[in-house]
């Protein structure tokens, strides 16, 4: 079973793997798109891996830290969630921002997951409050924790005050880095939505 990869980058596809070569060996790897972003060929880097094994394939699913990859297995866990879905949703919204999601019950944000509708929305909440182990503490009680998560949705909820459809705040905000202040984050999303409808 193989639980991490530290290799050189050979090559990323738009399909969303990149071929990293660990002692002579590539292994292709599938990663979020904004994994994906980070690993530039010929650099060196590190993956926290699942080892997805099926009687007719098998996967290595690559992420940037520990808890994506933990979030991943948890969704996994999850009556109805394929390791397809759990990128989707881990594309959408990263591990701190999916805890404030379930914590808030904020239907509207997992439905942005592309391949979610409302019905599985509703049953992923449901499920996912009582397996998701990440801090809700911080996410509940919102204040000057400066979570990650409530920054990108008070941006999603500022955006499409705006007038902004879901699928341009999706895809905006999967372009934009994580750990940045509301200000910036709305400024920069701001700066990208008015260059598409331009």
């Amino acid at each position: 079973m193989i639980g991490s990869l530290r290799g050189q980058v050979l090559e990323r596809s738009l399909d969303g793997t990149v071929l990293l070569e660990v002692g002579g060996v590539g292994y292709v790897v599938a990663v979020t798109p904004r994994t994906l972003a980070e690993l530039e060929p010929t650099t060196t880097v590190f993956l926290h891996v699942h080892h997805h094994i099926r009687e007719d394939a098998q996967t290595l699913f690559g992420f940037a830290t520990r808890d994506e990859r933990l979030t991943f297995q948890t969704l996994i866990a999850t009556h109805g969630v394929g390791p397809a879905l759990a990128m989707a949703i881990l594309a959408t919204h990263p591990p701190a921002a999916l805890t404030d999601v379930v914590a808030d019950g904020d239907l509207a944000a997992l439905t942005l997951v592309p391949g979610v509708g409302k019905k599985t929305a509703e049953r992923l909440l449901v499920e996912l409050k009582s397996r998701l182990t990440v801090p809700v503490l911080d996410a509940v009680g919102g204040g000057t924790s400066g979570a990650s998560g409530s920054v990108v949705g008070d941006v999603r909820e500022a955006l499409a005050g705006l007038g902004y459809q879901a699928d341009e705040i999706r895809g905006v905000l999967r372009e934009l880095p994580a750990g940045v202040d509301a200000a910036t984050l709305l400024r920069d999303a701001l700066k990208l939505l008015g260059a598409r409808r331009a």
